[in-house]
């Protein structure tokens, strides 16, 4: 099994998030929903409150095969500020470690530098701040240990992406199954 980990901050696109957690606790994968607020209770961006599993300070980082950010908006500018989130993008793109975004998130990794010479994809509008990637508008994009994607319609696409990666393709079928999803 293997075990992720997800940056919730206030502001973030709750089915971004929430989305990945669940598609992958279905496949029976560990993934620990990290609060960069300083408290386990996270708002998003529409006003839906949860608890996070553990605080960003709390986690065992080492002991993590990837990293997940969710867009939204300021969620997104939240991560983008939080020094952990970007210490932890950059140390895990160098191990080769899964770092995966979603919708405006990709931008934190543009900012971080991991995106040179990679393909990326993002929500329309944030492709100046995707620096040095090539930017593509597909769903979900994998380039290597990077996998990024568009928005809340793609979150089902995106966590079936990381179980895939995770997985394989066969567990990938079971989810599909499991939801009722067609693609």
């Amino acid at each position: 099994m293997s075990k992720m980990g997800i940056f919730m901050a206030d502001g973030c696109e709750e089915i971004e998030g929430l989305t990945v957690v669940d598609v992958l606790r279905r496949a029976k994968q560990e993934i620990v929903m990290i609060s960069v607020t300083g408290k386990r209770e996270v708002t998003g961006s529409h006003s839906v409150t949860f608890l996070a599993d553990a605080l960003a300070s709390e986690v065992d980082y080492g002991s993590l095969d990837g990293i997940v950010l969710p867009g939204g908006m300021p969620g997104t500018t939240n991560l983008l500020a939080d020094e952990t989130v970007g210490r932890v993008i950059r140390e895990f793109a160098a191990a080769g470690k899964l770092v995966c975004a979603i919708c405006a998130a990709p931008s934190v990794l543009g900012a971080a530098g991991l995106l040179a010479g990679k393909r990326a994809t993002c929500h329309p509008g944030f492709e100046e701040k995707l620096t040095g990637a090539e930017c593509l508008t597909d769903e979900v994009v994998v380039d290597g240990n990077i996998i990024t994607s568009r928005g809340m319609g793609t979150a089902i696409p995106f966590a079936l992406e990381i179980v895939r990666s995770l997985c394989g393709d066969a567990a990938v079928g079971q989810i599909r199954q499991a939801l009722v999803y067609r693609a």
